[in-house]
């Protein structure tokens, strides 16, 4: 077991989560392509592959309890954080990873086809302006602006009764005071994410009804 995968191993742990030994090898791949696209890309600006497990691997996993059933959609997924990891975790989910970033697209599309990732679709689009012929139960994201920009420029893909699922640092109380009226704060939970410093926070948000 090389130090990836004891790092990996010992955050599943502390995070008190069950995935199979496959789905730690698929992430441990998607690392290991992650780190060596990076080199040429810049696709994150972490450069040590170990940290690359705390700051990305397990800070995206954290995220996975709260998951539910219904299709994704990561948008600025950036390297697919936290989709593409959804998607290795959850071969039962549907999930679509969305960029304006055409190198990023690029790496997700080759992450898909090396590791046959049949549940992901990449879309190379700006958010605002991509229109699809569909909806999803759940959108996610990790290091979008803000709370209102999120729902301003995604909430033509969320379905009716679907959730806005977004990561974030500090308690976010500014931006949630500045969500339009017509959302509603469902829950906002702290998280712990071992290996990494400072405060998480989720925040799940929906249509009023």
């Amino acid at each position: 077991m090389n130090e990836f995968e004891k790092r990996l191993r010992w955050g599943i742990n502390e995070l008190d989560l069950s995935l199979s030994d496959e789905a730690v090898a698929r992430v441990l791949a998607y690392h290991e392509l992650l780190v060596k696209w990076n080199k040429a890309y810049n696709l994150t600006s972490v450069r040590d592959a170990l940290q690359m497990v705390d700051r990305h691997l397990i800070d995206s996993l954290s995220i996975m309890p709260f998951i539910g059933e219904g299709d994704l959609i990561d948008v600025g997924t950036g390297p697919g954080l936290p989709g593409m990891i959804a998607a290795l975790v959850r071969p039962d989910l549907n999930v679509w990873l969305l960029d304006s970033n055409g190198k990023k697209c690029r790496f997700l599309n080759q992450v898909k086809m090396t590791l046959k990732v049949e549940n992901c679709t990449v879309v190379h689009h700006r958010l605002e302006s991509w229109q699809p012929e569909r909806q999803f139960a759940q959108i996610t994201s990790r290091a979008f602006a803000t709370l209102s920009d999120m729902v301003a420029f995604s909430r033509h893909l969320l379905a009716e009764n679907g959730r806005f699922i977004a990561m974030k640092g500090l308690y976010p109380h500014e931006e949630i005071a500045e969500l339009p009226a017509d959302i509603e704060v469902q829950k906002v939970t702290p998280l712990t994410v071992p290996g990494t410093d400072g405060e998480r926070h989720l925040v799940e948000l929906g249509f009023k009804s």
